[in-house]
């Protein structure tokens, strides 16, 4: 007996979490099914695609400010990690570090702190919450890196000159002047890497990440539906219509805070969004 559609909610809602039935429909499979499966799988690529840009955006920062220096000891690496990363296929990276992971031991890690011992734990790397969102992190930070490194090359020196005028600080020039100026001048293209991070989310369970309790993302279900049913135009437009969605809410936030960002220049002067998708990366 099938279930309602308000049935289906209940039961799949959250089944992407653990929570709600274990078994999924095989057969007499409605579109209220595909639906609910498809947008509970869509909490994973939401969570890895926030928590990689949240963690990648402080590490890109860092990773343009060494690739800036002057000291070949802070720049040389620093351009190493973006070659390397931008270099090669986001799949390939997520098959590298997997067997990477697995390699590891998986007794944990004592880290000693001096007033005690915490022990890491290094089996969760072969999970896709820890281990992808590592690939994420490590893959976004460098190309947001790029990016904010082009954006720090273009502060207008006149600002600086008139920091320096004013006597700032080191620190102080670059909280008030340049780390402002450089995230006004790099927001458009970091929008669309956010953009693009969120859609390389799809990738996570078909790379080397198995899915755990078959609990995956929204592509996992909109495959597993495609199936079943030897029909892919139905599960497949329903992904696609939750990542266009998705992505609008996207420009719609970044877009926000680039008017923030900009909200002291006049409108005439202000950079805007292109979206501008990459199709190879």
């Amino acid at each position: 007996m099938s279930m309602t559609c308000i049935e289906t909610i209940q039961s799949y809602g959250l089944r992407s979490l653990g929570i709600g039935e274990r078994l999924l429909p095989k057969t007499d499979i409605t579109l209220c099914d595909q639906f609910v499966l498809i947008g509970s799988g869509l909490i994973w690529n939401i969570y890895f695609a926030v928590f990689a840009l949240a963690v990648g955006f402080w590490i890109a920062t860092l990773v343009a400010l060494g690739k800036a220096s002057p000291n070949p000891l802070l720049s040389t690496p620093a351009k190493a990690f973006i070659f390397v990363f931008r270099g090669s296929p986001l799949f390939i990276q997520f098959f590298l570090f997997y067997e990477i992971f697995v390699l590891i031991p998986k007794v944990g890690i004592d880290i000693n702190l001096g007033f005690t011992t915490i022990t890491a734990e290094t089996r969760w790397l072969t999970k896709a919450w820890l281990g992808a969102s590592i690939v994420l992190i490590l893959n976004t930070s460098a190309y947001t890196g790029e990016i904010f490194y082009g954006a720090l090359r273009s502060v207008p020196k006149g600002d600086m000159e008139a920091a320096d005028a004013f006597g700032m600080s080191g620190f102080r020039k670059f909280r008030r002047i340049i780390w402002p100026s450089m995230l006004r001048l790099a927001w458009p293209s970091y929008t669309n890497e956010a953009i693009f991070m969120f859609h390389a989310t799809a990738l996570v369970f078909f790379s080397g990440f198995p899915a755990w309790r078959q609990s995956g993302d929204a592509l996992y279900y909109a495959s597993y539906f495609a199936d079943k049913t030897f029909n892919p135009f139905v599960s497949y437009p329903i992904i696609a219509m939750y990542f266009v969605l998705c992505t609008l809410a996207i420009i719609t936030l970044f877009g926000w805070a680039n008017r923030k960002l900009n909200r002291h220049i006049p409108v005439a002067e202000k950079a805007k969004f292109r979206f501008k998708p990459q199709f190879i990366r």
